[in-house]
């Protein structure tokens, strides 16, 4: 009965414990939120300065619903406050589970945590700076004559926010290379044998999430496959970690 009630009182700290680094996490970036407020909508400018240098002469940007001048501002300072305020969500996620991880596994997690967000600021800063150039270049060239671009300014926050999360991804690419080495689940040889594949793949991603033109297509896929390259790098100076730590026969 004593070992039952103290399993039942150190579950019940764990969710307090849970609960306290969520209220953290969520004020974190509320906080953050309320100070970009005053600036939401400098900052929905400069998000959708990529497509404005773009248009024709008079070209400029529409509102088709009532509320969405004030809401998509709005909208574009919550996604700038998650990710100033990323790094303390993810030190509160960290402290969460980091008692419950044997060292090796905080090694191996902590690393992997912070490049993986570094990475995935990388992959967005390299849709901002250097695909959407290309892209809304390539849309307002291909528009039909006596067609007049005015992009409703809602479904171009959905149109950044979908490319932002499609490069973030790709830019995982070495991340996800080396945990599958270190779990044994692909060798580095297997992946260096996939080579040919992960490069058609990439120009089959890059068709799919970027419009249809040979330049941004390639724009994804060849990231994509360079970072492919370097996650193999960085997997063959590993030893995969059943090799390492090798599980108990009686676990």
């Amino acid at each position: 009965m004593i070992e039952e009630n103290s399993g039942v009182q150190e579950f019940i700290s764990h969710l307090i414990e849970l609960r306290t680094r969520l209220i953290r996490a969520v004020a974190s970036v509320f906080v953050v939120f309320l100070c970009l407020l005053p600036v939401a909508n400098r900052l929905y400018t400069w998000l959708a300065l990529p497509l404005l240098k773009k248009m024709p002469a008079g070209g400029h940007m529409i509102a088709t619903e009532v509320t969405t001048p004030f809401f998509v501002p709005m909208k574009v300072a919550g996604l700038v406050a998650f990710l100033i305020a990323l790094p303390y969500v993810l030190s509160q996620i960290w402290g969460f589970i980091a008692p419950g991880l044997y060292s090796h596994e905080k090694k191996l997690a902590l690393p992997l945590i912070f490049s993986s967000t570094l990475l995935f600021y990388c992959g967005m800063l390299f849709a901002y700076f250097g695909v959407f150039p290309f892209v809304f270049g390539f849309i307002a060239n291909t528009a039909p004559q006596g067609v007049e671009i005015m992009t409703d300014i809602d479904k171009y926050l959905s149109f950044v926010i979908n490319m932002f999360i499609a490069f973030g991804l790709a830019f995982e690419t070495p991340v996800a290379v080396v945990l599958l080495v270190k779990f044994g689940v692909l060798s580095v040889t297997q992946l260096r044998g996939a080579r040919r594949y992960v490069i058609v793949g990439a120009f089959i991603i890059g068709a799919v999430f970027t419009p249809p033109d040979a330049i941004s297509q390639t724009l994804l896929a060849l990231p994509l496959w360079l970072l492919y390259e370097v996650g193999i790098i960085a997997a063959s100076r590993m030893t995969p970690l059943s090799k390492d730590h090798p599980v108990p026969l009686d676990s």
